[in-house]
């Protein structure tokens, strides 16, 4: 039997780094893939975080007094923007219905998200993706605070 050493094959020496090479053309190709999809995910989960900020938004705008909605430190897009801290006070859109009520006139409230843009990280490929507009309709709750102040606002 005739042992012959692996580098003393014919064309053993054109083989080397060929492994090496083959490895780094699929890792990129791989890695590529695997942050994609990472990046798909995250984006589905700010999706799902936006529809349950407007849920929270519209149970918030129910119960706190129909006038706060005017201050500066608005407590429906204050707890939207803690659910989902890429919010900006643009984008969000609160409505009570009939136009210009109060707080034993309006039937119900909505909460819309608009125009919210999520920046993603793909290599190679960086985008951005446009979230749909997202909204929430509640019936009126108590829509009155009580000497100013209403304990079960945010």
């Amino acid at each position: 039997m005739n042992r012959t050493a692996i580098g003393r094959l014919p064309g053993a020496r054109r083989q080397r780094g060929v492994a090496a090479l083959e490895f780094a053309l699929v890792a990129v190709m791989f890695f590529t893939l695997l942050i994609g999809i990472m990046e798909m995910g995250r984006v589905l989960f700010y999706w799902n975080s936006a529809s349950e900020a407007t849920r929270l938004g519209a149970r918030v705008a129910v119960v706190c007094d129909v006038n706060s909605s005017q201050t500066a430190t608005n407590p429906v897009i204050k707890g939207m923007q803690q659910m989902l801290p890429i919010l900006k006070p643009a984008n969000v859109t609160i409505t009570y219905t009939p136009n210009n009520c109060d707080a034993s006139t309006c039937t119900s409230v909505t909460v819309a998200i608009t125009n919210v843009t999520v920046n993603t990280v793909v290599p190679f490929v960086p985008f951005n993706l446009a979230m749909p507009p997202f909204s929430t309709t509640l019936p009126r709750e108590s829509l009155n605070s009580v000497n100013g102040t209403n304990p079960t606002c945010i």
